[in-house]
C-alpha cells in the first residue's frame, strides 16, 4: 500500500487548507484512515481518523470544530479540511492506513504511512 499526501503549504493564521491522501491498494473501504502530525523534537501526534465507511470519525480535542476528515471511497482518497488554522497547527502532516474496522488514535495500530506534507501557519 502506498499513500501519497498533498495539499500542504504556508498560510496565515485564520486561513484554511485542505490536505488529501491517495491510497494505492484495493479494498480501500476496509481501511480506517488517519491523520497525524509532527513537529521537530516532538512525538508524532494523532489529529483525526475516519472509518472505512466514513460513518465514524475521531478527532484530537484541539482540532475539534476546526478540522473535518472525510473520504471518497470511489476515488480511494481521504481529505482533511483545516479551517481557522493556528500557528500551533504548524507541522508535517502524515496520512496513515489501518486495515481494521476500529477507529483509533493509536499510532502503532496503523499499518501504512505516507511521506508527509508540510503545513506552516504564520501569526
Amino acid at each position: 500500500v502506498q499513500l501519497q499526501a498533498s495539499g500542504g503549504g504556508l498560510v496565515q493564521a485564520g486561513a484554511s487548507l485542505r490536505l488529501s491522501c491517495a491510497h494505492s491498494a484495493p479494498l480501500f473501504s476496509r481501511y480506517t484512515m488517519g491523520w497525524f502530525r509532527q513537529t521537530p523534537g516532538k512525538a508524532r501526534e494523532f489529529v483525526a481518523a475516519i472509518s472505512g465507511s466514513g460513518g465514524r470519525t475521531l478527532y484530537q480535542d484541539s482540532v475539534k470544530g476546526r478540522f473535518t476528515v472525510s473520504r471518497d471511497n470511489s476515488r480511494k482518497s481521504v481529505s482533511l479540511q483545516m479551517n481557522n488554522l493556528k500557528p500551533e497547527d504548524t507541522a508535517i502532516y502524515y496520512c496513515a492506513a489501518d486495515f481494521s474496522v476500529d477507529v483509533t488514535d493509536k499510532m502503532w495500530e496503523y499499518d501504512y504511512w505516507g511521506q508527509g506534507t508540510q503545513v506552516t501557519v504564520s501569526s
